[in-house]
């Protein structure tokens, strides 16, 4: 099992974090409710039975490598590759796990570099990484000196995806959580950064979204926003009828423009657009760690500048705001 023992203690050195550590117990037992999901023995049991070799180094600053080949006999392994294969699909890395390269779906190495030129030092800072997968940019943020890095996913494959890197890894002051931003209580005004990276067009509401981070914001704190986006202007949005890309759960792809006017609305302060980028096939896509469809497939295949619904393909920005 996972045991979120050790955080529950440490977070009590964390004040600004009282509120929510009495809540976190009953939250985590029912994002990890066995009853609520039925695949969740399975990936348990593949996390038990999954070697741990001693890693003689580790990198997170310009990648995340564990260990390597040296580190573990040849059986050990191949029984270390099996039990990680069997959370397959890995979508966000990659990882280098003791010579065994995860190539998951997505480059999230890349977006990282994007992202990383623009961001206030994260030297010290107590860090939210809201829908974080399986944690890879928690890694990376780790990697550029953060002092904490809570992630939150309501997914418990990306959590117990998360929990096989981390045994890996060994004892370091992250962990991800597995709830969402809901879990999170109101004006907990508590971190220094709040990342939400690829979350936003998934929320009904917009609006509600953006509040909530600026709630888990301590005064001055920096949004990190990553989101898709259309060409247009202030006042822009697309708002899909039926799917986008072949998601069923796209609500709202605002211009560049109509995003900073939300943030403005919401109260932050200096919203600026840092980065903007057309996601490729190069990107994302399926590897032997995510043997499903992606993005190649979710295009128009007669005009890649177009979904296959007729949209406009995916173009991904980067906001940063303060609190």
């Amino acid at each position: 099992m996972i045991s979120y023992q050790q955080l529950l203690n440490d977070l009590q050195d964390e004040p600004a974090l009282a509120p929510w550590l009495e809540l976190l117990p009953t939250q985590i037992a029912t994002g990890l409710s066995i009853e609520r999901f039925g695949d969740l023995p399975d990936w348990l049991e593949a996390l038990e039975s999954m070697p741990v070799p001693t890693a003689t180094q580790l990198e997170l600053n310009s990648r995340v490598a564990i260990g390597g080949e040296q580190d573990c006999d040849e059986s050990t392994l191949q029984a270390l590759r099996a039990s990680l294969e069997k959370l397959i699909p890995w979508r966000k890395g990659p990882y280098f796990v003791h010579g065994i390269h995860i190539d998951t779906e997505w480059r999230s190495d890349w977006k990282w570099d994007r992202v990383l030129p623009h961001l206030a030092p994260l030297e010290n800072r107590l860090v939210l990484d809201v829908g974080c997968g399986n944690g890879y940019h928690g890694w990376r943020m780790l990697g550029a000196g953060a002092r904490r890095v809570i992630g939150i996913d309501p997914s418990p494959r990306f959590v117990v995806q998360f929990e096989m890197i981390r045994r890996l890894t060994g004892d370091f002051p992250m962990t991800v959580l597995p709830v969402g931003i809901e879990a999170v209580p109101e004006n907990l005004r508590a971190f220094d950064t709040v990342f939400s990276m690829g979350v936003f067009y998934h929320r009904r509401s917009p609006m509600d979204h953006l509040r909530e981070l600026k709630e888990t914001l301590r005064p001055g704190g920096q949004l990190v926003l990553e989101t898709l986006v259309i060409e247009g202007k202030t006042g822009d949005v697309l708002v899909p009828e039926g799917r986008y890309a072949k998601m069923n759960n796209v609500w709202f792809l605002p211009s560049p423009d109509t995003m900073i006017s939300w943030l403005k609305k919401n109260g932050f302060k200096n919203p600026r657009v840092v980065d903007i980028c057309p996601t490729t096939n190069e990107e994302q896509r399926s590897t032997e760690w995510m043997r499903f469809l992606s993005l190649p497939d979710f295009l128009d295949p007669h005009n890649p500048s177009l979904t296959d619904e007729g949209h406009p393909a995916p173009i991904r920005a980067v906001f940063l705001a303060e609190a």
